[in-house]
């Protein structure tokens, strides 16, 4: 089991990460958050990892804390829920925001991550109220340096939502309710129309 990766970050087009460690490129799928708070491409990151195996692949999940994998773990524990909807949750319902969802039993908030259906959402509340308490530590606070924007942040922000399982259609309208020219990269311009997506 692969459970922490350092290196040297070479490439961010979310959902993946493309890693460098002892001369080994790594690729890891992570959750939007991860994009949010790693810095620039080229700098030296501490990833917290999870390597799921199957017969046709090995997939690797990466977050930048321990709780948030924790978290992972925890959801693709639930009946129904594979790393493809666990990283689709975190990524659009953080941490702390997930705690509170949870407490509240607010089926609503995760309908709206796509995937998510009512009865599933409200499986996985019932199942998640019990082991809140015993997930380790707490969700970090967002912070960290922010990427530069990219060549084509409005392209990058639409595959990243059509890869988290949007439709085309929908992640177009809602990159386009936001404007590049009100985000500095193509990291804040997914988190903005991410939270359009929510409404």
């Amino acid at each position: 089991m692969i459970g922490r990766l350092r290196g040297t970050l070479l490439e961010k087009r979310p959902p993946w990460l493309l890693v460098e460690a002892a001369g080994v490129g790594y690729e890891l799928e992570a959750p939007m958050t991860a994009f949010y708070d790693l810095a620039e491409t080229g700098t030296e990151v501490v990833l917290y990892t999870h390597l799921v195996v199957r017969e046709d692949a090995q997939l690797l999940f990466g977050f930048c804390d321990r709780h948030e994998r924790e978290w992972f773990r925890a959801l693709i524990k639930a009946n129904g829920v594979g790393p493809k909807m666990a990283l689709a949750i975190l990524s659009g319902v953080e941490a702390r925001r997930l705690v509170r969802c949870i407490e509240d039993h607010d089926v609503d908030t995760l309908v709206k991550v796509p995937g998510v259906g009512r009865k599933t959402a409200e499986r996985l509340l019932v199942e998640m109220s019990g082991r809140v308490e015993q997930i380790e530590g707490v969700p970090a606070e967002p912070g960290g340096a922010r990427a530069e924007p990219g060549a084509d942040v409005t392209g990058d922000a639409v595959a990243a939502l059509e890869a988290l399982g949007y439709r085309n259609q929908d992640a177009r309208k809602a990159v386009a309710g936001v404007g590049e020219a009100d985000v500095g990269s193509s990291e804040e311009l997914i988190r903005q129309a991410l939270k359009q997506l929510a409404r």
